[in-house]
């Protein structure tokens, strides 16, 4: 009997996430040029020409994972502003970065990874600068939120709170079963939004 169109539909979406989960893990453990399109079919358990059916070269691999990590920035920052204070923008910011790398923190390492390759590479500096922008673009709308909260020199605090949180994600995803994201998440948010009033930034 023939396959459903919904069938064939999940059976691509799970082949095609087998894929980018198993390339985000050797990417991570053997870096992007060490590992090879036999190498990333040969531990997802599939041919390689089905990886091929998928993602043409090893690129587009690297480019869709990128657009997985940018999509989930995205998707934290568009919630953000659409809550009614610059506090509870904040808080948002915060509790949807944090979630995320509890949930995924293999892209965190990832992403992270990225970013201390050489940036003579042309493949990876291509990506990586993508990563940069997107990230710079953010950056702007967050320091807009802090203005907005009427903190003294609102680009120096947002900063400051983006490198709390790049911190607080780095330590979860080395030590995930130690660390205490919950304790430190509800700290981050007394912190930064300090000063607003409880009504406007909720205490976790």
């Amino acid at each position: 009997m023939p396959r459903t169109v919904a069938e064939n539909d999940r059976i691509r979406r799970a082949t095609t996430e087998q894929i980018l989960n198993t390339a985000l893990s050797l990417f991570c453990e053997k870096g992007y040029h060490s590992t090879s399109i036999e190498d990333i079919a040969r531990q997802a358990e599939i041919s390689k020409g089905l990886l091929y059916h998928y993602f043409k070269s090893k690129e587009e691999v690297l480019a869709a994972l990128v657009e997985i990590r940018i999509n989930d920035v995205l998707v934290v920052m568009n919630a953000a502003q659409t809550k009614s204070t610059p506090a509870q923008q904040i808080q948002h910011i915060a509790e949807g970065a944090l979630d995320d790398v509890r949930r995924k923190p293999d892209i965190f390492r990832f992403y992270l990874n990225l970013f201390t390759q050489p940036r003579l590479d042309p493949v990876v500096a291509k990506y990586t600068q993508k990563l940069m922008d997107e990230q710079a673009q953010q950056f702007k709308v967050q320091t807009e939120m802090f203005e907005a909260l009427g903190v003294e020199n609102p680009r120096m605090r947002s900063l400051y709170f983006s490198s709390t949180l790049q911190g607080i994600m780095l330590m979860y995803s080395t030590y995930p079963k130690n660390f205490p994201i919950d304790a430190i998440k509800a700290q981050v948010i007394t912190e930064f939004c300090e000063q607003a009033s409880d009504e406007h930034c909720p205490r976790l």
